[in-house]
């Protein structure tokens, strides 16, 4: 049975100020939220001050505010929480401490594949993509293994309506040969990414079946060039399956 309540009109208005300045992506002050939303200027007034003393907001430079370290606290929290997250985690620490590369966990968001998770303690050099980044997913192998898990007619819908970007010499912009890629990584279980997005790193990513109607997942590894050599590209993609396949097995279980 539903349980009855009554709404909160102000934590409603809460939340649309909060996915606004996400949106927003630069700090926003009482006046431009209040014409963004169309919400009576005292009342963005109270609720942002109010996020403010609550460290939800932060108050910046031109009276303005920005996402505050008190939501980045609640949205560590929440995350650690998280089934895939927390099921992951311990075979992104397995990967980084055989391969010494950097192990990050990526689903798609859109035309976005997005890192949700990471573990780069067991080698000094440390990859610069933090958790909650947002990358194209047309790059780089971890955009192959999530482009991998949808249909033909998906794929094709993106890449008819976007184009390929030319990131490094390296890069592939020719949408037929890309698709290649794309149905190989399908084939082989791993999709690699040799200079391809940036240069000087390379990188392999395995898909994941997560066993949710409409999500992908994928999980890559990623170092700098002189740790990705011919003789190791073999050894460590064998390694991301075999890891792959434990994951999905712990999903199909639940």
């Amino acid at each position: 049975m539903k349980t009855k309540f009554k709404r909160v009109p102000a934590i409603d208005k809460c939340f649309t100020i909060l996915g606004f300045l996400v949106r927003s992506k630069k700090p926003m002050g009482i006046s431009g939220i209040s014409k963004a939303l169309k919400y009576n200027k005292s009342t963005v007034f109270n609720i942002v001050y109010t996020l403010n003393d609550l460290g939800i907001l932060e108050y910046g430079r031109n009276n303005e505010f920005r996402l505050g370290t008190q939501l980045y606290v609640l949205g560590k929290a929440a995350s650690r929480g998280s089934e895939l997250i927390s099921t992951v985690h311990p075979y992104l620490e397995e990967i980084n401490q055989r391969t010494k590369l950097s192990a990050f966990l990526g689903i798609r968001s859109g035309l976005r594949a997005i890192i949700v998770d990471k573990v780069d303690s067991a080698f000094d050099i440390k990859i610069s993509s933090e958790i909650g980044m947002k990358l194209p997913l047309l790059a780089g192998a971890g955009g192959k293994a999530l482009l991998s898990q949808l249909s033909d007619a998906e794929i094709d819908k993106i890449l008819s309506q976007n184009k390929l970007k030319k990131f490094t010499r390296f890069s592939c912009v020719n949408k037929e040969k890309y698709k290649k890629m794309i149905e190989r990584t399908r084939q082989d279980g791993i999709a690699l990414d040799r200079e391809e997005y940036i240069e000087g790193i390379c990188a392999f990513a395995v898909p994941l079946n997560i066993n949710r109607p409409d999500s992908q997942a994928a999980i890559w590894a990623v170092g700098l060039k002189r740790q990705v050599t011919d003789e190791v590209i073999p050894r460590y993609s064998e390694f991301l399956k075999e890891v792959a396949k434990k994951i999905e097995i712990r999903f199909s279980l639940g």
